[in-house]
């Protein structure tokens, strides 16, 4: 069981604010943190991992990592720390970027092995796509056995069918190395897939908490589905209007009469819903 209860004054997307936590995860869990930018999803991955001071309690089973007299160091705390900017050493070879964590050369060739590295092992990263160099960050992340790895968006840079074959060797990876997992996403269909459990944070506070399905599948009296997304654009088309909504990766339109085109506005956060096959939009 991994205990967080901590707490840190932040400036958030809306001025100061305090990022308070109190958050229990089980042992082998996948957790998607998401929310809004500023909601302090990055900075709770950095705390735990020691990169950024706080007050409060952080335990692992039976080993303190944080409290009021002590926290233990980053190089202590047994994680894996996968970045959106890969940090890879420029100057190592793929198998170098591993084995500089640990010299376990079985280890490195098992996992470089498992995301089809293998042939790659002696590049450099300038050589490397993005989905390669994130692979690499992905097995240097693992080389440690950590007991638990924090992702921060690690996928958002990739086209989607790099990001689906990722996503396939992070869950390969997470059951096989019996890993806690905590990863920050935007993506629906990535926490979906990935997630056993899906947190909400708002204004560095816990709003939601629940699985995926609970958490993505909003559902309201005869809708068949409800989701949230951004209105890219409103154009007119002979007597209605097009409403041109974004729905994480995917870009959809609905039907606006006259009076519900004057509703909304351009940039504006809405839920897209559905009754007998006809969607609808409806203010967050």
């Amino acid at each position: 069981m991994i205990t967080i209860n901590i707490q840190k004054p932040l400036h958030g997307s809306n001025g100061l604010m305090n990022l308070d936590i109190n958050l229990n995860i089980k042992e082998y869990d996948f957790i998607a943190l998401t929310g809004q930018s500023g909601s302090g999803k990055t900075t709770l991955l950095r705390i735990l991992a020691g990169l950024e001071s706080a007050s409060g309690e952080i335990k692992i089973g039976d080993t303190t990592w944080l409290d009021k007299n002590f926290s233990l160091s980053p190089q202590k705390r047994e994680i894996g720390f996968i970045f959106q900017d890969y940090a890879l050493f420029p100057n190592m070879s793929v198998e170098e970027n591993l084995l500089f964590v640990n010299k376990d050369r079985k280890l490195a060739n098992h996992l470089l092995e498992i995301t089809e590295l293998s042939e790659l092992k002696k590049r450099l990263p300038v050589t490397l796509s993005g989905g390669q160099k994130q692979r690499v960050s992905l097995c240097r992340a693992m080389m440690n056995r950590p007991k638990l790895l924090l992702m921060d968006e690690p996928l958002s840079a990739l086209d989607p069918s790099m990001r689906i074959k990722l996503q396939n060797e992070i869950l390969t990876l997470h059951k096989e190395f019996g890993t806690t997992t905590i990863m920050v996403s935007h993506d629906p269909s990535e926490i979906y897939r990935l997630a056993h459990r899906v947190v909400v944070l708002e204004q560095g506070k816990i709003v939601k908490d629940g699985t995926p399905k609970e958490i993505l599948l909003h559902t309201y009296g005869s809708q068949k589905f409800s989701f949230s997304g951004e209105i890219l654009d409103i154009v007119k088309a002979d007597v209605i209007y097009i409403a041109v909504v974004a729905i994480g990766q995917q870009v959809v339109e609905i039907v606006l009469d006259n009076h519900e085109a004057r509703e909304f506005n351009i940039g504006e956060r809405v839920q897209v819903s559905t009754k007998a096959f006809a969607p609808s939009l409806s203010k967050i």
